[in-house]
């Protein structure tokens, strides 16, 4: 592969990500030995913007895939396509990763069958090597090359978990919601936004974030947050904007709106 090839896959500007507590350090130290990496943590956490964030600090490629319960072995390592030529291999983003070493970002790994996760076990150990068994060859993985995955705890079944001989490959970083004070900090650096009205966005986040298990599956995110506050920004009525960008994505349910809609109001009443 070119050097070409291996800089489409470089960040090229700093993610904003706000340090929370050891977890760039302890990241810095896992890389440092090519070791696995876990991350788990809600839904809009931050989870996926600090892997950017590391990646963009450690000057290494980062490519992410999306997982899903469609999502084959063939998705991630590759497979034969026709042509006009006849058939040629294309090879999947793992499969890629492991050639450049770049770090390899499974996003919600807990979506893809367990069938198919099965195939990252070989990378995950001393070998270090990926078989392509369609091909007939055996990759040995890139010096700088790393394996991350992340999935949200909050959604564990019996169906849908990690068996513990893929979690046992890994060592684990828990990340949540940050605390008040941080997460008004992020909404006003990210955004821009006054960190009076960031800080009331928080509190509305703050009591979502209460009603879980008690009517929410999930709280409401960062991200949404985020999200909140860019409307908010761009001159959208902050009650407006509140119930478009933290309410209506997360229920349906009438009571669970209406608790949260009083909720905004005499915020931002």
């Amino acid at each position: 592969m070119s050097q070409v090839d291996i800089e489409q896959y470089k960040i090229k500007q700093e993610p904003f990500y706000q340090v929370q507590d050891k977890e760039v350090e302890l990241y810095e130290a896992a890389y440092k030995q090519r070791l696995p990496v876990m991350v788990k943590g809600p839904t809009g956490c931050g989870k996926s913007r600090f892997i950017e964030h590391m990646a963009w600090k450690l000057g290494k490629p980062l490519i992410t895939v999306a997982c899903n319960e469609d999502m084959t072995a063939s998705d991630l390592v590759g497979r034969y396509l026709l042509d006009a030529n006849g058939t040629r291999w294309l090879d999947g983003p793992l499969t890629v990763a492991a050639r450049l070493g770049a770090i390899c970002y499974l996003d919600e790994i807990v979506e893809a069958r367990q069938d198919t996760t099965v195939v990252i076990h070989p990378l995950t150990d001393h070998r270090r090597t990926l078989p392509l068994d369609k091909k007939g060859e055996l990759i040995e993985a890139h010096p700088d090359f790393q394996l991350v995955i992340s999935y949200n705890p909050g959604y564990q079944s019996l169906m849908k978990d990690l068996k513990q001989s893929t979690k046992q490959r890994f060592v684990g970083m828990d990340f949540d919601y940050p605390a008040e004070s941080v997460e008004t900090e992020i909404l006003a650096k990210e955004t821009g936004l006054d960190s009076d009205i960031a800080g009331k966005l928080v509190q509305i986040g703050v009591t979502a974030r209460n009603l879980k298990g008690h009517g929410l599956d999930e709280g409401i995110s960062t991200r949404l947050l985020v999200y909140a506050a860019c409307l908010i920004k761009d001159g959208v009525n902050a009650q407006d904007a509140c119930k478009m960008a933290l309410v209506r994505p997360i229920t349906d349910d009438a009571d669970i709106r209406s608790t949260l809609d009083h909720a905004i109001d005499q915020i931002f009443g």
